[in-house]
């Protein structure tokens, strides 16, 4: 397949059409999705979208699934990449 660009906190990378989006977060830097509420780094961990854990922001929309959904051109992902935590 073909290389694209997307978009991870407003950085663009390339990566590979159709990979998942926890994929191409892992490819480029971290697999970090989010942090829990208690500061807790969260990741993909089962791969297949039954655990919940690799929920993140998908071009706006919170709680998607980074294990399930593919990268195609133009993708905007937001990660927290602090340890802030929401009070």
């Amino acid at each position: 397949m073909a290389d694209i660009t997307i978009y991870i906190n407003q950085q663009a990378v390339r990566v590979e059409a159709g990979i998942s989006v926890a994929a191409a977060l892992a490819l480029h830097g971290s697999a970090v999705t989010r942090y829990s509420v208690s500061g807790t780094a969260r990741a993909p961990l089962c791969g297949m979208g039954v655990c919940q854990e690799c929920r993140t922001t998908i071009n706006g929309m919170p709680h998607q699934l980074a294990c399930q959904t593919p990268c195609v051109e133009g993708l905007h992902i937001e990660r927290s990449d602090s340890r802030e935590v929401a009070r």
